[in-house]
C-alpha cells in the first residue's frame, strides 16, 4: 500500500478515533455505551480487524490469521473487563484485569504482532493494542482514576515539569557516572526540540503512561497503597526497558527507566492525570534524545 493512500488515510482514522474520543469525551462515550446491548459492547472493537485489513490487504504479510487475533483478542479484552467489573464491582483489582495487562505487555515488549504489519506501519500494532486497553478499562470496565483527560491544565504542567526539575539532578549525574548517558553540545532548533517533544509525547508517553500509570499503578494501589504501588510500578516499567538499545540485559537502561518511573508516578498519582506523568515522560526523552543519547 502506497504512503498516505485513501484507504491507509481511513484506516488511521478509524484507529486514532477511539484514543480521541475517549481522551476528550471518556465519561460521555463510557455513559452512552451502557444503553447499547450487551453483545454489541462485546463485539464492538472487533473494528481493529477491519483496520488490519484495510492496511495490509494487498501485501505480502497479510495473513487471515493475523485477522482473526485483531478481531478477536480485543474482544477477549473485553469479555474479561465486562467479568472484572461484573465480579469486582469496589474496582479493587481483580485477576481478570491483571491477564489483560499482562497480555498487552508481553505483546509489546516481545514484538509478538509486529510481523503482521509491513516494517513501516508497525506503529498500528500499538495503536490497536491501546485501542483494545481503553475500550476494556474505560468502557466496559468503567475503571476510575485513570486519568486519561487531555484537555489540558495549567497544573498539569506545573506538575509534570516539577518532577522533571527533580529528577533531572539525579539522573543527569547517574547516568553519566555510569557512562549510560552522553553529552552532545548541539543546539537544536526550536522547531526541531517542539517537533521531538510533541512525537514523544503522543506516540511513546501517552501509550507508556497509560499502560503503566493508568493501568498498573493505579491498580496496584487499591491492593498496595499508594507508595508501593508506586515502586512497583517503576520497577516493572524500569524492567520493560530491559532489551532497549542492546543485546543483553541492559541493567543501566533498567535503572534509570525505574527512577525515571517514580517521578512519572509521582506526577500522575498527585491528581490521577496522564497528561501530567506524560509531560515530564516527553520531557525527559526529548532531553535525553537530544542532548545525552
Amino acid at each position: 500500500m502506497t504512503a498516505f493512500s485513501p484507504t491507509l488515510i481511513v484506516a488511521a482514522v478509524i484507529a486514532l478515533a477511539p484514543v480521541i474520543v475517549l481522551a476528550f469525551a471518556g465519561d460521555w462515550v463510557a455513559a452512552r455505551a451502557e444503553c447499547w446491548p450487551a453483545p454489541v459492547r462485546l463485539v464492538g472493537p472487533t473494528v481493529a480487524g477491519l483496520v488490519y485489513w484495510l492496511v495490509v490487504r494487498g501485501d505480502p504479510s497479510f495473513q487471515w490469521a493475523w485477522f482473526a487475533i485483531y478481531v478477536g483478542l480485543p474482544v477477549g479484552v473485553a469479555l474479561l473487563s465486562w467479568e472484572a467489573r461484573r465480579h469486582d464491582r469496589e474496582q479493587k483489582g481483580n485477576w481478570r484485569d491483571f491477564v489483560i495487562l499482562l497480555v498487552l505487555g508481553v505483546v509489546v515488549e516481545f514484538r509478538l504482532f509486529e510481523s503482521a504489519w509491513p516494517p513501516h506501519l508497525g506503529g498500528f500494532n500499538r495503536l490497536l493494542l491501546l485501542d483494545s486497553g481503553l475500550y476494556g478499562f474505560l468502557v466496559i470496565r468503567r475503571l476510575n482514576g485513570v486519568g486519561f483527560n487531555f484537555f489540558p491544565r495549567f497544573s498539569d504542567f506545573k506538575t509534570g515539569l516539577r518532577e522533571l526539575v527533580f529528577f533531572a539532578p539525579i539522573a543527569a549525574p547517574l547516568g553519566l557516572g555510569m557512562r549510560f548517558l552522553h553529552v552532545h553540545a548541539d543546539l537544536p532548533s526550536l522547531p526541531r526540540i517542539a517537533g521531538a517533544w510533541i512525537s514523544i509525547f503522543l506516540f511513546v508517553a501517552l501509550l507508556e503512561e497509560t499502560y503503566f500509570r493508568g493501568w498498573w499503578q493505579n491498580l496496584l494501589e487499591r491492593r498496595l497503597g499508594p507508595n508501593w504501588a508506586l515502586l512497583a510500578t517503576a520497577v516493572l516499567f524500569g524492567l520493560s526497558h530491559f532489551n532497549k538499545g542492546a543485546t543483553h540485559f541492559n541493567w543501566r537502561y533498567v535503572l534509570l527507566a525505574s527512577l525515571a518511573g517514580i517521578f512519572y508516578g509521582r506526577a500522575w498519582r498527585e491528581k490521577h492525570r496522564l497528561m501530567a506523568s506524560a509531560i515530564t515522560h516527553a520531557s525527559v526523552d526529548t532531553i535525553w534524545l537530544l542532548w545525552f543519547r
